[in-house]
């Protein structure tokens, strides 16, 4: 992790996010996971990102989820760790992870709708931004 003025870098605060996304319904699925693990390898905002954080950011969020306010505190850190200019990407590909199993849960739609305004989404880019996700994971 980064220095203590800033604990998490902005790659950290994309995974967490993901990783919360994922467990907002209390169930891992492995596509939810794969899809984690094809973002981190592919998208050029992780390129000189350590995977070996994955496991760190997942411990955190785990562990801010079992206390009470912990989704709260997980948005203070994102909102300490990720430049405004990342704010769409961060949405983007939370969207790719819930919609990865083919289903959206209700608890990943509350997820998504509180990510939206912690990150200050505008609805109609969010729209398009859950459009493409849709789009993406469709099935024959």
């Amino acid at each position: 992790m980064a220095q203590d003025d800033q604990p998490l870098s902005p790659q950290d605060a994309l995974v967490a996010l993901m990783i919360a996304t994922s467990v907002s319904d209390e169930n891992i699925r492995t596509s939810e996971l794969v899809t984690i693990e094809r973002i981190v390898d592919h998208l050029p905002v992780f390129a000189e990102y350590d995977t070996d954080h994955i496991r760190a950011m997942a411990n955190l969020v785990f562990d801010l989820f079992e206390e009470e306010d912990g989704l709260d505190a997980l948005f203070g850190l994102v909102d300490e760790s990720l430049p405004e200019h990342l704010h769409e990407t961060a949405y983007a590909i939370c969207c790719d992870v819930a919609a990865a199993d083919g289903r959206l849960s209700e608890e990943e739609l509350r997820m998504l709708q509180e990510m939206r305004y912690q990150l200050n989404i505008s609805r109609l880019h969010a729209a398009a931004i859950e459009r493409g996700a849709r789009a993406r994971h469709l099935t024959v």
